[in-house]
């Protein structure tokens, strides 16, 4: 019965804790949100702007013999009934990513803003789609996929009856598009996500976990015959040379791991206190200090916990 009521109580402690870390997160990102919406809607904007780009190619798409693969004849063709495991593979990828991204909510040790770490790659994304449209439009290659082949339905869309048909994205379209090849869009989310997961993550395992999932997924678009080789090449290298150069000009994203909090300072100064719910989860324990780990105040990649300095109030 002790150890049932101690744990009891354990449990109900950190809930509250929980509780009201999330609590103080949430009113932190939604400022954050008010200031920077016009990014995060402009994103979205342009994915969707990326789709009916994507669509559109297909009305020009015509199907035609399969052309010349260094990958098709090196890597083994994985067949229709077998398509399924890249997109398993970017899915497990995509949903990784975008859960790490809210877990400032949830844990104590946090190096992110949700809504900043998502205006980035919105930015990333935005710019490397906007080079993909470019080029896909400039030469349209029959497409390598099972259902792009001639003789298939999918191959070609037939004449949209009115504009709002060419406006309308639908999911079944986007899993069976044809004609937007250079360069491969699973790509472009899978280097972006995994270069600002090096930049900004904190786990070096899963670092080189990551790097080693994209490199995996390259090889099954491949094998799954989704994109030829030059599409996974050229996005390998010109997401990364993207990323490089618009990271460069974006404002360096504050690191919350130091003490650097981007809180809105109010009329009565509460701007520390809602710092030390910050970091403690909660609005009344005090703050604890805790040393860095590097001479140069850099957080350990490694280290369970972030150490976290935190001004003197």
């Amino acid at each position: 019965m002790g150890l049932a009521h101690t744990m009891s109580l354990y449990i109900r402690r950190e809930a509250s804790k929980l509780w009201k870390r999330i609590c103080a997160e949430t009113t932190t990102e939604i400022n954050l949100l008010v200031e920077n919406w016009k990014y995060i809607l402009g994103g979205l904007i342009c994915q969707y702007i990326h789709g009916l780009a994507a669509r559109g190619v297909h009305y020009f798409h015509r199907p035609g013999p399969i052309l010349r693969d260094t990958g098709f004849s090196l890597l083994p063709e994985l067949g229709q009934e077998r398509a399924y495991v890249s997109e398993t593979v970017f899915s497990f990828a995509f949903l990784s990513f975008f859960l790490w991204t809210f877990h400032p909510f949830i844990f104590k040790s946090k190096k992110i803003y949700t809504v900043l770490i998502w205006c980035r790659v919105l930015a990333f994304l935005v710019a490397c789609q906007a080079l993909r449209i470019i080029t896909f439009y400039s030469t349209v290659l029959p497409g390598p996929n099972y259902h792009c082949h001639e003789g298939s339905r999918l191959a070609t869309l037939p004449r949209p009856d009115n504009i709002f048909e060419t406006l309308l994205i639908i999911p079944r379209g986007v899993l069976y598009g044809c004609g937007d090849l250079i360069f491969s869009s699973h790509m472009i989310f899978s280097l972006v996500f995994v270069r600002t997961y090096q930049k900004y993550g904190t786990r070096r395992f899963i670092k080189q976990c990551a790097w080693l999932v994209v490199v995996v997924q390259s090889l099954l678009i491949i094998a799954s015959r989704k994109h030829y080789t030059v599409d996974v090449v050229v996005a390998w290298y010109t997401v990364n040379l993207v990323v490089f150069f618009v990271d460069k000009k974006l404002p360096e994203m504050p690191d919350r791991s130091i003490g650097a909090f981007l809180l809105p300072v109010s009329k009565d100064g509460r701007m520390k206190e809602e710092g030390a719910k910050l970091v403690n989860g909660n609005s009344g324990d005090p703050i604890e200090r805790r040393s860095r780990s590097q001479a140069n105040g850099k957080a350990n990649e490694d280290s369970d916990n972030l150490h976290v300095a935190v001004l003197d109030s």
